[in-house]
């Protein structure tokens, strides 16, 4: 089996599933896409890969990455023989199963990506959504009782380790928001938009009365925000999230990671309205609270971050979600070891 990892999520995405398959005898292959964290999420989780591409910026580039691509997984493909690949929305999966007679299962939870849906779909042999993803794509569809997220942040993986808090100075009573900022040049992204320098501005200034603020951003930082930015290997980031008061910011993924582990959740993005997993979290759990407005998404923060025992709030959320949702891992092993049988 062969696993192409196209950036930092699907590190964490598929990685509980690589151990099981290794400790199950299986022969399997990595290739990973040099990507923001991505490499070094791979190395500190002991999982061997091959770099494959390297993240651009803008369509042409990312056309022509998609071609550099193709070409490095096909040729590792010819050598492995795999029986299945597999990815997250990735082109380069769908195609080289097509090309050397194997199957593709391809797992995706972005509607609105257009130009990977394009490119992917049509030569995808297995589709494997959320139940609550809002479009129909037809036979290939396998839907699933949860989210991407739940494949490493379930209780059966996820172990929050409180001396996270240790290295950065922070005690457990603390008031500490996380602020995530993105590039926006990922393909589905392109045209999309979250804060402005001005709602930046304002954000920290009006969060920072009442806590204090760590940044993890993709693109690099204005030279004031610096100070706010988090120096945490990023493998440790999930238990910094799951014990901090609120998070902000333009991350469908972190937004998501956070409601899942009951931290109150606030996303900012253009976006807005075309994601199932975020209507889900919003109007049936109450986890995120979701907005274009950047403006009153902070009055939002401001709010929230006032509040007492929101966490205490937040956890009994997170209780019930978990009672509705199953063990994504678990799910991705049945379903592929009785799609090779």
């Amino acid at each position: 089996m062969l696993f192409d990892i196209g950036h930092p999520a699907h590190v964490h995405f598929f990685k509980n599933f690589i151990w099981e398959m290794k400790r199950g005898g299986h022969d399997l292959v990595v290739t990973a896409r040099d990507k923001d964290v991505a490499l070094r999420l791979l190395e500190a989780y002991g999982i061997q890969h091959t770099v494959i591409g390297r993240a651009g910026k803008g369509r042409l580039d990312l056309i022509w990455e998609w071609v550099g691509r193709d070409r490095g997984i096909y040729a590792i493909a010819r050598r492995f023989r795999p029986d299945i690949l597999t990815g997250i929305h990735n082109p380069c999966v769908a195609h080289i199963a097509r090309l050397t007679g194997a199957k593709s299962i391809i797992f995706t939870d972005t509607e609105h990506a257009k130009i990977a849906n394009l490119t992917t779909f049509p030569f995808s042999d297995v589709i494997c959504t959320p139940s609550c993803f809002k479009k129909d794509l037809g036979k290939k569809q396998v839907r699933y009782n949860g989210y991407h997220e739940l494949a490493y942040l379930h209780p059966n993986y996820f172990k929050p380790d409180p001396s996270v808090l240790d290295e950065l100075g922070i005690k457990e009573t603390d008031k500490y928001v996380i602020v995530r900022f993105v590039s926006w040049d990922a393909s589905h992204d392109i045209g999309q938009s979250g804060f402005d320098l001005a709602t930046k501005r304002k954000l920290v200034a009006e969060i920072g009365k009442y806590a204090c603020i760590l940044i993890t951003s993709e693109s690099p930082l204005p030279e004031e925000f610096e100070q706010y930015r988090i120096s945490l290997p990023p493998e440790k980031l999930h238990d910094l999230l799951y014990y901090a008061t609120l998070c902000i910011g333009e991350g469908a993924t972190i937004a998501t990671e956070a409601a899942i582990l009951g931290t109150p959740s606030i996303y900012v993005s253009s976006l807005l309205g075309t994601m199932g997993n975020f209507i889900e979290l919003e109007q049936e759990y109450g986890l995120t609270f979701n907005f274009i407005d950047p403006d009153k998404s902070i009055e939002k923060a401001t709010e929230l971050i006032q509040k007492l025992n929101i966490k205490a709030e937040w956890a009994k959320k997170r209780k019930r979600l978990l009672e509705d949702k199953i063990d994504v891992t678990k799910f991705m092993s049945e379903f592929i070891e009785s799609y090779q049988e």
